[in-house]
């Protein structure tokens, strides 16, 4: 038997145990309070999820109303496709029409805000160093994926947005009828003059980053898969890091909340939810 072989129990551990090094880039940092880059300002014992989500990738959380979620496309090339549930009751969850059309703008950006599908506020897009995210598209599945690349199984080598989604739902109770449409940071689309679709997958300039602040508590899944019109012939995508912290419920003076006739109303609907 070869000093490599993994037929018995002991050679496969050790072998799985060399692998560590190799792999951290796609684990989470247990406990956050050991994440090695700490947001400025931002004290040891208030991290809360520190992960890398590598290629191909999928994590989840929930986060307390307060708390700052910060995405970076480590390398230029992540897709992070975002689902997000009220915490307390699921069937209230991200509604992406009603994102783009309270709000009378489809393209996300610093200020702006995920409303969900009870008119209440979720999340707020405090930073903004992308510019470059995606409203329209939704996640890749089994089938665009065998398309573009031959396969999309959720084990093989192309896994797909969509089958993600279903894993880390599962850790909460939920399944496949709760997938619904979803955001994509750090993947720009835009519509032209006569309706057509305008991607702009990249790369781009490594350590570009987003920041946003919890409006409830919230479930979040994230799935780092390539976009689903990424025309690319190969399965092109880059780690993506998440960081959570916690922080204060929003101030009735913040800007973000006073900004719009619209937003202030969406943020009014989550005062009264948490006003019983």
């Amino acid at each position: 038997m070869s000093a490599s072989s993994t037929a018995d129990p002991k050679s496969a551990q050790a072998h799985a145990r060399a692998q560590g090094a190799t792999r951290v880039e796609a684990m989470p940092t247990l406990p956050p309070s050991d994440a090695r880059d700490l947001p400025a300002g931002v004290a040891a014992e208030d991290m809360l999820w520190e992960e890398t989500i590598g290629a191909g990738g999928y994590g989840a959380k929930r986060l307390n109303r307060g708390a700052r979620l910060r995405l970076v496309d480590l390398r230029g090339d992540a897709c992070a496709s975002m689902l997000v549930f009220n915490a307390e009751n699921p069937v209230e969850r991200l509604n992406v029409a009603d994102t783009v059309k309270v709000q009378w703008n489809a393209y996300l950006g610093q200020g702006r805000l995920l409303l969900s599908d009870m008119g209440r506020v979720m999340m707020s897009l405090l930073e903004d160093g992308a510019e470059t995210h995606d409203a329209f598209c939704g996640a890749s599945n089994a089938a665009s994926n065998a398309r573009r690349y031959g396969s999309g199984d959720n084990w093989g080598p192309h896994p797909n947005a969509r089958d993600r989604f279903s894993l880390a739902l599962a850790k909460f109770g939920l399944g496949r009828r709760d997938i619904h449409p979803c955001i994509n940071w750090f993947k720009g689309v835009k519509i032209g003059p006569d309706g057509e679709v305008e991607t702009q997958v990249g790369p781009y300039a490594p350590g570009r980053s987003l920041t946003l602040r919890a409006e409830m508590d919230l479930i979040v899944v994230l799935a780092n898969c390539p976009h689903v019109r990424d025309p690319r012939p190969d399965y092109s995508v880059t780690p993506l890091r998440v960081s959570a912290w916690r922080g204060p419920a929003t101030p009735m003076d913040d800007p973000i909340r006073n900004a719009t006739p619209e937003g202030l109303r969406a943020f009014l609907n989550v005062e009264d939810y948490f006003r019983r």
